[in-house]
């Protein structure tokens, strides 16, 4: 892998991993209808840009994450000693809502690799893009909710990580797809966003567990390479937490109307090239 091709990868992978576009939709799309072999990502690099995005999250939302950190010590304090407050503190139950809406993703562990071979169908991925926008243009039509960590039932997040399970598919925005979901059950838009970009971390850190395996299993890590793949994993954390900002921005407008018309267009060249190959 050359410097640039580790460049241009860690960006696709901070810029779509967090902006409702679909990380997985564009890097077959580059790798496979465009034929543009030099994105090819190795399976170690892969981990590694994804460790990427996930260290983006701990920057954005640090404060929630130390919270819930302390939280979790505390509150396996008052187990111990039976002085659990009710209602629980906000963090506290905001690890709770985590667990539940990761719960989903387990049903999916069976088909792994079938979900990952979706990515070399461009008909299926098209039409998951224009899935993503329909999603999309429907999150900005919701009627605005009010729930957050203190109120959001447990029904609600399951749903939301039914959504993140789905997500899977190549061409699915996973962040479109769970803030859209938290919108339809009523979450708050900046709670459905902060929520869905906190949910991440099991997500991410659970797929970067088995991918570690894989490459343990197949020996495919070569060493002189590392140095490359640094450039791209930095890359990928520096854009992934400009964009969560910027998601954070466009939460609060609630426009996310541009992603959809982005996506569609994605999609649609997509199934065209498709066809005229």
């Amino acid at each position: 892998m050359t410097l640039f091709s580790s460049i241009i990868l860690g960006l696709i992978q901070g810029v779509t991993e967090f902006l409702p576009i679909s990380s997985s939709g564009h890097l077959a799309i580059a790798e496979q209808l465009l034929g543009m072999n030099g994105l090819k990502t190795p399976p170690f690099f892969d981990v590694l840009l994804h460790l990427g995005t996930l260290l983006a999250v701990f920057v954005a939302y640090w404060d929630d994450i130390r919270e819930m950190i302390l939280e979790f010590f505390r509150g396996a304090r008052d187990l111990a000693h039976h002085t659990t407050p009710t209602p629980p503190p906000a963090a506290r139950r905001l690890i709770l809502l985590i667990i539940v809406g990761t719960l989903p993703l387990f049903a999916v562990l069976p088909m792994k690799d079938l979900v990952e071979s979706l990515g070399s169908n461009m008909y299926f991925v098209a039409f998951a893009l224009l899935i993503t926008g329909a999603l999309l243009f429907i999150s900005d039509r919701v009627r605005r909710g009010h729930k957050n960590e203190r109120s959001a039932t447990m029904r609600d997040v399951l749903i939301v990580g039914v959504a993140q399970a789905i997500a899977t598919c190549p061409g699915i925005s996973r962040s479109g797809s769970t803030i859209t979901a938290g919108c339809l059950v009523g979450l708050d838009r900046q709670f459905a966003v902060r929520y869905s970009f906190l949910m991440s971390i099991p997500a991410i850190l659970g797929a970067n567990i088995l991918s570690m395996v894989d490459v343990i299993q197949e020996g495919s890590l070569i060493w002189n390479q590392v140095p490359v793949y640094l450039v791209g994993v930095a890359v990928a954390a520096v854009s992934g937490y400009l964009c969560i900002r910027l998601l954070k921005m466009i939460a609060e407008k609630g426009k996310f109307g541009f992603f959809a018309y982005y996506c569609w267009a994605v999609g649609g060249v997509t199934l065209v090239l498709q066809l005229l190959r």
